[in-house]
């Protein structure tokens, strides 16, 4: 994550918490946050400035992957338990009127914040979206919150098939951008997610990683498998053989959101990290 010098700035004040409505934070404290992001400083005589100490390390961070880390860690809900002048959802609100000059802002994820790209994480999707030709990565978070929406009102079988079709919209996305000879969206979910996993280095035949790791990427397709069985048997794409229940919706829901999430942050991950390149269009 790579940010202007003047927004780089901007997040260390905000993590300073000078601005009025930032939770405050002393010295020691600005030197165990920065800590936890992989930082070994001690609070002695001699510490400069805690402004300029936080833009320092600010600084020192951009351009690398643990900057999304200290973005969401000045983010946790709970600091603004003792704030009396401001909320967490007004000082997101400031941070995203920064970052999307940079091309990110932070959304909501579940009791916390994440950062997002506003560009490159473009997908078309299926028809089961028509109210939107393009889906971004943060419209993911908007897709299942129509599918949990569904689940509300009863209609399990058509949150089946719109969690489906996004994870299936979202490997098309990928193929796409790392594949130049991309197959595209044949209607095998299993083998669409297969070819994205080895582009992505996720492929649990690799030697170098561990057993437990193995066994979690093994446990990905079983999520594949599973929604694409689910919405055979359960959904309204086809005559429904199993009329599905309440939690048989949101089982398939949630677990295309975590594999939604986990795919595009694994390959804005690698992208960051130079292990992955975007292809260019012609």
């Amino acid at each position: 994550m790579k940010l202007s010098d003047f927004s780089a700035q901007k997040i260390g004040e905000f993590i300073a918490g000078d601005p009025d409505g930032w939770p405050y934070r002393r010295g020691a404290d600005l030197v165990e946050f920065f800590n936890k992001m992989g930082f070994r400083d001690v609070y002695a005589q001699g510490f400069p400035s805690r402004a300029t100490f936080a833009k320092d390390k600010v600084a020192e961070l951009n351009g690398k992957p643990k900057l999304k880390d200290a973005i969401r860690e000045m983010l946790d809900p709970r600091l603004w338990l003792e704030v009396t002048n401001g909320t967490v959802e007004e000082c997101a609100a400031q941070i995203n009127e920064i970052l999307r000059y940079d091309g990110y802002e932070v959304v909501r994820d579940g009791n916390f914040y994440k950062v997002r790209e506003l560009a490159g994480a473009v997908i078309e999707v299926e028809h089961h979206f028509a109210e939107s030709d393009e889906l971004s990565e943060l419209l993911i978070e908007e897709q299942i919150q129509k599918c949990r929406e569904k689940v509300e009102i009863g209609d399990y079988s058509g949150a089946i098939t719109n969690a489906r079709s996004l994870v299936e919209a979202v490997c098309v996305k990928i193929e796409a951008d790392l594949d130049p000879n991309a197959l595209g969206n044949d209607g095998d979910l299993v083998k669409l997610f297969n070819r994205v996993r080895k582009l992505l280095n996720l492929d649990p035949s690799r030697q170098d990683i561990s057993d437990s790791l193995k066994q979690v990427l093994a446990g990905l397709s079983s999520i594949i498998n599973g929604l694409a069985a689910m919405r055979n048997k359960m959904s309204d794409a086809h005559g429904v053989a199993y009329k599905p229940s309440r939690h048989h919706a949101k089982l398939a829901v949630n677990s295309a959101k975590t594999l939604a999430d986990f795919l595009f942050d694994t390959m804005s991950y690698q992208i960051e990290k130079r292990s992955l390149k975007i292809r260019k269009k012609e």
